[in-house]
């Protein structure tokens, strides 16, 4: 998984009005991640997987909250299939397998609460 070449830290993001979209890029046959926020209570992170890409079945310790921004992905969540597209947010629970592929390039928003 590569990082998006962005040059401003998460620093540099506070106090402005920002378009999320524009916060990671796409890379061809790739999954790019940008992390927005990371502290001991959570984390923020962006993604931008190409066309094809995924993440396999795996658990987390934690609640998470993905939000699609652009494109189109299915994620299955405890073997349930959902199709999600921009505008649409899926929950995860705690320690249930979940995968998410690209059905077509799309970027999301992850966010995952430590507590």
């Amino acid at each position: 998984m590569e990082h998006s070449k962005h040059q401003t830290g998460p620093d540099k993001l506070l106090a402005q009005a920002i378009k999320v979209v524009d916060l990671v890029d796409y890379q061809e046959s790739s999954v790019v991640s940008r992390t927005i926020i990371d502290k001991k209570t959570g984390i923020l992170t962006l993604f931008a997987f190409g066309e094809g890409q995924g993440l396999s079945e795996h658990t987390a310790p934690f609640d998470a909250l993905v939000y699609l921004l652009d494109g189109e992905a299915e994620i299955v969540v405890s073997g349930k299939t959902l199709r999600l597209s921009k505008d649409e947010m899926v929950i995860m629970p705690a320690n249930e397998p979940h995968a998410l592929k690209a059905i077509k390039k799309f970027k999301m928003m992850l966010v995952m609460i430590r507590s």
